[in-house]
C-alpha cells in the first residue's frame, strides 16, 4: 500500500506555471462571451458540440473505430471500441464526462487512440443514457452492465482479462460507482486499477464546490449544481439522499477495491472531491496516488499543447502501464 502525501506547495498559486495562467485566461475569456449550458439547455448544447461548436467540441471519428453492444442485467447498451496497433496487453473501460448530461461515447475517438496506442490498451467507451431524459441510477445502470459483459468477454474479445476502468468529471464518478457495484456483486476486483480523473464524488457538493462562486473555468458553483439538479432532479431526490453510498461514493465502504490515480488541477470546483476520495481511498488500505496539476482547470488534460495536459495524461499512461 502506497503511502499517500499532499505537497501543499502545489496548491500555491505561485506554483501556477506561465503557459498555464495564459491558457486560463483566454479560455475563462472565451466563455465569458458565449451562453452557460444552463442558458443553452442540453439539447441544444449536445447539438452544437456535434457541430464541432464550443470550447470541447466532439472529435471526428477515427477510421479504427466500431461499436458493439454490450449485453448484461437485461440492458443492451451501446460501447465504442478502439484497439491498439498490436496486440492490446489491457482493455481500458472508459466513461465520459459531460456532467451526467452531454457527451458521448464517439465524441473523442482521437483522444482514445492515442491512449489505446500510447497504454497497448483496447478502449471500450460507454454510451450509457444521459440526463435529464435518463435520470439516476439509470446511466450507472448502463455502465455496470458494460463492466459486467467486459468481465465475461475481454478474454474472447481482446485476448486479455487485464482490465481497467476510468473516466473523467461525471466518468470519474461513475467509474467509482462502477467499481463499487462490481465488487458488491461480484465478491471481487475484477479491475486491475483505475484512472480517476477530476470526478464528482459527492453530490451534495465538497465545500470547494460550495466555496467556488461565480468564475467560470468551465465550471462553477452554480453549473455544478445545475448538472447534478439534471442527473438528480427532485422527484428522485425525495427517494435517494444526495449523500448516499449508493450516488455519493465519497460515503461508500471503499476496503477491497483497487489501485486508483486520481488526477485533479488546483483551479477546479471539484478540487476537494479530489483530495477527500483519494484520502478515504487509501485509508481503507487501496492502493493511491493523487496527482495535483497547479493551474489545472476542469478538462485542462484535454488543451491542446499545453504542457499541463501532456504531463498529467502522460503520467495516467505510465500509472495504467505499472498494473499491465
Amino acid at each position: 500500500m502506497t503511502k499517500l502525501t499532499i505537497d501543499t506547495a502545489l496548491l500555491h498559486p505561485d506554483a501556477i506555471a506561465p503557459e498555464a495562467q495564459a491558457a486560463n485566461e483566454m479560455i475563462e475569456g472565451l466563455l465569458a462571451t458565449g451562453p452557460t449550458i444552463i442558458e443553452l439547455g442540453p439539447q441544444e448544447t449536445r447539438r452544437r458540440r456535434k457541430e464541432g461548436e464550443g470550447l470541447l467540441k466532439e472529435q471526428d471519428p477515427h477510421p479504427d473505430g466500431r461499436w458493439e453492444t454490450a449485453k448484461a442485467l437485461g440492458l443492451e447498451v451501446p460501447v465504442r471500441i478502439i484497439e491498439p496497433d498490436g496486440p492490446a496487453k489491457g482493455v481500458y473501460l472508459h466513461i465520459h464526462g459531460g456532467g451526467h448530461v452531454i457527451g458521448a461515447a464517439g465524441a473523442q475517438d482521437q483522444t482514445l487512440k492515442l491512449f489505446a496506442d500510447r497504454l497497448g490498451c483496447a478502449m471500450v467507451s460507454v454510451e450509457y443514457r444521459l440526463a435529464p431524459e435518463n435520470p439516476w441510477p439509470l446511466p450507472a445502470d448502463d455502465c455496470e452492465a458494460a463492466a459486467l459483459w467486459l468481465v465475461d468477454n475481454a478474454k474472447r474479445l481482446f485476448g486479455t482479462d487485464t482490465l481497467f476502468v476510468g473516466g473523467e468529471s461525471a466518468g470519474g464518478h461513475l467509474s467509482a460507482v462502477t467499481i463499487l457495484r462490481l465488487a458488491k456483486r461480484l465478491g471481487r476486483m475484477p479491475f486491475a486499477a483505475a484512472n480517476l480523473v477530476y470526478g464528482i464524488f459527492d453530490m451534495a457538493g465538497t465545500p470547494s464546490v460550495h466555496g467556488w462562486g461565480e468564475r467560470n473555468l468551465v465550471l462553477n458553483t452554480e453549473i455544478i449544481r445545475w448538472f447534478c439538479a439534471q442527473l438528480v432532479p427532485p422527484a428522485v431526490e425525495a427517494e435517494t439522499s444526495l449523500r448516499s453510498p449508493e450516488l455519493s461514493p465519497l460515503y461508500a465502504d471503499l476496503q477491497g477495491l483497487c489501485p486508483a490515480l486520481f488526477t485533479i488541477g488546483t483551479l477546479d470546483p471539484l478540487l476537494d472531491d479530489s483530495l477527500l476520495m483519494a484520502t478515504r481511498w487509501s485509508a481503507a488500505g487501496n492502493e493511491t496516488e493523487l496527482a495535483i496539476y497547479p493551474g489545472g482547470i476542469h478538462a485542462f488534460n484535454a488543451i491542446p499543447g499545453l504542457p499541463l495536459a501532456e504531463e498529467a495524461n502522460g503520467k495516467m499512461v505510465s500509472f495504467l502501464k505499472s498494473y499491465l
